[in-house]
């Protein structure tokens, strides 16, 4: 496919914006907000508690959550159970400290709080405290693996292979070496002497992965083993495999009466080494022989007896289903489905004994993230809506339009409901705090805050807020973004701006607290960030508007809010720096090479030559369809958009940062890109982090994610706010401090 490219023009305000620029500079002649004592500081990133995964008690009296803290001294996190009466009292840990312990859970007849732990013997169940009688510390459960089960959970039902035929054993002369290092199954070449080759053997198309490294090819025949349905008695550790098909069974949900057992299943039924090979063939294609934007047919909703026997397609239905939930009476099924790659998710209802899905959001901009079907028979959906998320109630009817029960400027996480459908559980943050637990009636009324773990630091630290706008860009799109106030902002003075790219492209940012925007406020500049397009949680449309054109019109997204901020009387014009981490690591380099607006540029996880990425990186998909095929399909536009095709044009002081071990954005963009600034007599520093991959950032080991964050603040501070650079070991003068 030819990709007719242009080259955007310099970005100038223009007439659309004015009530936007009117807005936001209203803004910076208010009155300051009364700051708390003091700016945050490097140390207190350690002390953010983190609260997640919340699960309500079936009779809707207790809140079970993951607590997590940074123990610095040994720079690592350290994550408990902790429990929280709904009715008000003090939050107790109910996991011994010593070891890790995270996703509660209770089992339906509320006997026990479950969870996982790391703590030695019972690995690959889940670990349980009795409720029920005097019981002392936690002890592994097998009788309550993670599953389905019916409201009055009599049985769980689970999906696992059937068990393995016993293959007779034989001598492994490579059983010493380590695991790469072994011939593979579909290798050819063998090491002169397996005692002194300690290096890696890869055949296999998937040999590295990020966070896990480099991955062992197989050294025995595939045996294909689907996966089936198990049905096992709640409390007791026999389970019986109740279907033997050649196809595997996903997702599994217990109808309420237990009758009936809903699952997601091949469309046609075919065997799994049918459609692997199916997707095997596809890989191969050129990208107009694949067409993934197509309607295609993978998956389809079934229904079987809880006691076995043939399965019942529930609907012929084009696309690819998730999220199955039964309705209280056990009458219709509902799920999120997809039509299409690129098309917007949509809410379906099908009568469970057959029929037509009937979408019930319509043409709603949004799309839902999760479903739940409740006793009480409200349907409801969470949903990110632009920057913020919000709990919605649907007519499963289809009858108007989703009706917000919870939302705000904020981010709801993990939502959780008792057995009657009452009480909704929630974390939240916002944009000046940390994750707390909330709790409120299923209807949206009555919320209150139930945990209050930062608080000691939220009274110490003066958080900074961000004043949201809109903007109209190319097209007339609509754009949402975020300026983030300076620590201290006084009206009348300016302060530097740093523009903050996320990655992805299809990530979002929004109304949460974020590390890395509180790290440079507290520095005492402007954060600014947007969601351009190509950015999720604004309809498929917005999301994939960027294929093939990445660094064109979100460039122009980009550079429009920063003239927009730019043309503010408290921000100095002249000081403006940019941040941005894989797709905004790459966008980042672009810019580079487009404009010399900024006064210095920070990258992270960049990517500077797509050809290059494509061969090293674990992700090699995403390009096949942001880019449209492989680089051999379509070499002119992996070469248009590679940032070092244009690197001579480079003057901005640039800081790159990549981690040692990133298999999705190898370290090779980042060598490139720093000689070539280096041989052009550019200002670059390259810091690599080890024993680091592309989650440096956000689950990086604690030491190194600070310093990272420490060095943001020195980059920018000295070229935007002239700040000397601290003295190198032995040499005098007076350094910033």
């Amino acid at each position: 496919m030819h990709v007719r490219l242009r080259f955007p023009r310099a970005v100038r305000v223009v007439a659309a914006c004015v009530a936007t620029t009117t807005a936001l500079a209203a803004g910076a002649q208010g009155a300051p907000t009364t700051p708390a004592p003091r700016a945050m500081g490097l140390a207190d990133w350690y002390r953010v508690v983190t609260v997640g995964t919340p699960a309500v008690s079936p009779d809707g009296k207790r809140i079970a959550v993951t607590v997590t803290r940074t123990i610095e001294a040994e720079n690592r996190r350290h994550s408990e159970v902790w429990v929280v009466p709904v009715d008000g009292g003090a939050p107790t840990r109910w996991t011994a400290p010593g070891t890790e312990s995270s996703n509660p859970a209770w089992s339906p007849d509320g006997k026990y709080l479950l969870f996982a732990s790391t703590r030695p013997g019972g690995q690959g169940t889940r670990w349980g405290i009795r409720l029920d009688q005097p019981a002392g510390e936690a002890a592994p459960v097998p009788g309550y693996p993670a599953g389905s089960t019916p409201e009055d959970g009599r049985f769980i039902v689970t999906v696992a292979p059937a068990p393995a035929d016993s293959a007779p054993s034989t001598a492994d002369p490579y059983a010493k070496m380590p695991a790469m290092a072994r011939p593979p199954l579909d290798g050819i070449t063998r090491p002169a002497d397996p005692a002194r080759f300690d290096g890696r053997h890869v055949v296999d198309l998937v040999y590295k992965n990020n966070g896990t490294g480099f991955v062992p090819g197989r050294r025995t025949p595939r045996r294909w083993r689907p996966a089936q349905l198990w049905r096992q008695p709640a409390g007791d550790t026999a389970r019986r495999m109740f279907s033997s098909a050649p196809y595997s069974h996903r997702a599994p949900v217990v109808s309420p009466d237990g009758r009936w057992i809903a699952f997601l299943a091949d469309a046609r039924l075919r065997p799994d080494s049918v459609v692997d090979a199916e997707r095997d063939s596809l890989a191969v294609l050129p990208y107009d022989k694949v067409r993934d934007e197509a309607p295609r047919n993978e998956v389809d909703l079934y229904v079987v007896s809880a006691d076995g026997g043939a399965p019942r397609k529930v609907a012929e239905w084009m696309g690819t289903e998730s999220d199955v939930t039964w309705s209280p009476d056990g009458r219709q099924l509902a799920f999120i489905g997809r039509a299409t790659r690129t098309a917007s998710a949509r809410l379906y209802v099908v009568e469970a004994g057959g029929g037509a899905p009937r979408n019930v959001l319509g043409d709603w901009r949004y799309e839902p993230a999760g479903v739940d079907w409740l006793r009480s028979g409200a349907l409801h959906i969470t949903a990110e809506i632009g920057g913020r998320t919000a709990v919605l109630r649907v007519d499963p009817a289809g009858k108007g339009a989703p009706v917000e029960l919870v939302g705000g400027r904020r981010q709801l996480r993990g939502t959780s409901y008792d057995a009657s459908g009452t009480v909704m559980a929630y974390v939240a943050t916002a944009m000046t705090r940390p994750t707390e637990l909330f709790v409120a009636n299923a209807d949206g009324t009555g919320e209150r805050q139930l945990t209050r773990f930062n608080d000691a630091l939220n009274a110490e630290v003066a958080w900074s807020d961000a004043e949201r706008f809109t903007f109209r860009s190319v097209g007339n799109l609509e754009i949402e973004g975020w300026l983030m106030k300076p620590f201290g902002y006084q009206p009348g003075k300016k302060y530097p701006v740093v523009l903050y790219i996320h990655g992805g492209p299809h990530s979002a940012y929004g109304e949460g607290w974020f590390d890395e925007f509180q790290n440079l406020a507290a520095q005492g500049m402007f954060v600014l960030f947007t969601n351009p397009r190509g950015s999720s949680n604004y309809g498929a449309a917005f999301t994939y508007s960027t294929r093939g054109r990445w660094g064109l019109e979100d460039y122009e997204d980009l550079m429009k809010a920063v003239e927009l901020v730019a043309a503010r009387p408290d921000v100095d014009a002249t000081k403006l720096g940019a941040s941005g981490g894989s797709y905004g690591g790459f966008m980042t380099t672009w810019m580079a090479t487009r404009t010399r607006r900024f006064a210095a540029i920070q990258t992270d996880r960049t990517i500077t030559d797509w050809t290059y990425w494509y061969g090293s990186s674990d992700a090699q998909g995403l390009t096949e369809f942001e880019f449209y095929g492989k680089p051999w399909d379509n070499q002119a536009l992996y070469d248009t958009l590679s940032p070092i095709r244009y690197v001579k044009r480079v003057r901005t002081p640039m800081l790159i940062v990549q981690s040692e071990e990133d298999h999705r954005t190898p370290m090779g963009s980042a060598e490139m890109w720093f000689m070539s600034l280096k041989k052009q007599g550019v200002p670059v520093e390259l810091v690599r982090y080890p024993r680091s991959n592309h989650d440096l950032s956000r689950t990086g080991e604690p030491w190194l994610l600070v310093d990272r964050l420490g060095r943001l603040r020195q980059w920018f501070g000295h070229w935007l706010q002239g700040q000397a650079p601290a003295p190198a070991p032995g040499a005098t003068g007076t350094g910033r401090r």
